[in-house]
């Protein structure tokens, strides 16, 4: 995931780098005589590194415009701060200020997707992007015959 401009920078600059290098790949592959599915099977572990950073940088994107997915069950929560993060244009320093922290702490609150956040903590940042969070339950959450860690849904 991209967490900053720098990454950002460097991600364009990579892809933009990968482009140019899979256009010489096939161009050599074309020249020794492949077939046209040999070249086009030989690239697909090129393109497919491409596409994932591709789609890096399109999510990157993305949360700079302000578009945050949602998250369900609080899977995804991690990420999300980071998207807000992002999309509110600050910087790990600037958050930390905000919460009152050192940037190292934000910088590895996000690498490692703030595993572990306490819902203090969680409120902190939340409080400091000037964002609310709402919650709902919504029902039938689990089948009544499933289980979960051992223990039947009633």
């Amino acid at each position: 995931m991209i967490r900053n401009e720098t990454e950002y920078g460097e991600a364009v600059s990579r892809l933009r780098d990968e482009q140019a290098r899979l256009a010489e790949q096939k161009a050599k592959l074309v020249e020794m005589g492949l077939s046209s599915e040999e070249v086009e099977r030989a690239l697909d572990p090129f393109r497919s590194f491409h596409l994932q950073l591709r789609e890096e940088v399109d999510y990157y994107e993305r949360l700079r415009r302000g578009e945050v997915a949602a998250v369900q069950n609080l899977h995804g929560l991690g990420q999300m701060l980071i998207g807000l993060r992002i999309a509110r244009g600050l910087t790990q320093r600037e958050l930390a200020e905000r919460v009152g922290v050192h940037e190292s702490q934000v910088s590895r609150d996000e690498r490692n997707e703030y595993h572990g956040l306490t819902v203090e903590r969680g409120s902190r940042i939340l409080d400091a992007l000037r964002v609310r969070l709402d919650c709902r339950i919504e029902e039938p959450v689990l089948p009544e015959e499933s289980t979960r860690d051992g223990v039947r849904a009633k």
